[in-house]
C-alpha cells in the first residue's frame, strides 16, 4: 500500500508517494533495530503526547494551538527572527505560519517591525504579553522534563535503556500502568 503525503523539503511544499520516494532516496540500508527501540519509539510517543499536553490546555484558554505554541517559543528565545528564519526553523509554509502570525499579532503577543538593512525583511519580536505566554509554556514543559529527569521510572531488573525510564517519567503518572499494559500487549501479541 502506499501513502501520499505533503511535507516540507527544502523550503517548499512536496507532494509524493511515501513508498516511491523512500525506494529512490537510494535505498540505503539501515543498521538493525532492536525490539526495545520499538518500545523507546512508541514511549517517545505517549512522552511528547503529555509533554505538549501541558502548554495545550494553556494554549486553549487563548484560542490558540501548537502552531502558535512553536511560533512564540521560537519568537521569544530570538528576538528580531525574520520570517524567512521563522520558516526555515519551522519547515512549514509561509501560508501555515502566516495564518498564526496574523493570530499572534493582532491579539498582541508579536509585534513586527521593518529591518534596518532590508526593509523588506519583517522583524519578529514578542511583546510583553507574548513574552509572559512563553514563559508560562516553558516554565510547565521544564517542570516535566525536570522531574522526569530527577527522578526516571525506574524497573526493577530491567534491561531497559536509560532512555527509558526517562520517557516514562515524562508520561502523566496516571497514565503509565495504562501505557504499560498497552506495550506489553503489543509485546505478548508478536510473540
Amino acid at each position: 500500500m502506499s501513502t501520499t503525503l505533503t511535507y516540507i523539503e527544502g523550503g517548499r511544499q512536496v507532494a509524493g508517494d511515501a513508498t516511491r520516494r523512500a525506494a529512490d532516496e537510494g535505498a540505503r540500508e539501515l543498521p538493525a533495530v532492536a525490539p526495545a527501540s520499538d518500545d523507546l519509539i512508541e514511549l517517545l510517543f505517549f512522552a511528547y503526547r503529555d509533554f505538549v499536553g501541558d502548554p495545550d490546555r494553556i494554549l486553549a484558554q487563548y484560542g490558540f494551538g501548537r502552531a502558535h505554541h512553536r511560533v512564540l517559543h521560537f519568537v521569544d528565545r530570538y528576538p528580531g527572527l525574520t520570517i524567512a528564519e521563522l520558516l526555515d526553523i519551522l519547515r512549514i509554509t509561509k501560508q501555515s505560519l502566516n495564518r498564526v502570525l496574523k493570530d499572534l499579532i493582532e491579539q498582541g503577543y508579536i509585534a513586527q517591525k521593518t529591518g534596518t538593512a532590508d526593509r523588506r525583511q519583517r522583524l519578529l519580536y514578542c511583546t510583553e504579553a507574548g513574552a509572559g505566554l512563553a514563559s508560562d509554556l516553558i516554565d510547565v514543559q521544564a517542570r516535566r522534563v525536570a522531574r522526569a529527569l530527577a527522578d526516571p521510572v525506574a524497573e526493577p531488573n530491567s534491561a531497559h535503556p536509560p532512555a527509558h525510564g526517562f520517557l516514562l517519567a515524562m508520561i502523566e503518572p496516571d497514565e503509565r500502568a495504562t501505557v504499560r499494559r498497552l506495550m506489553a500487549r503489543r509485546t505478548r501479541g508478536a510473540a
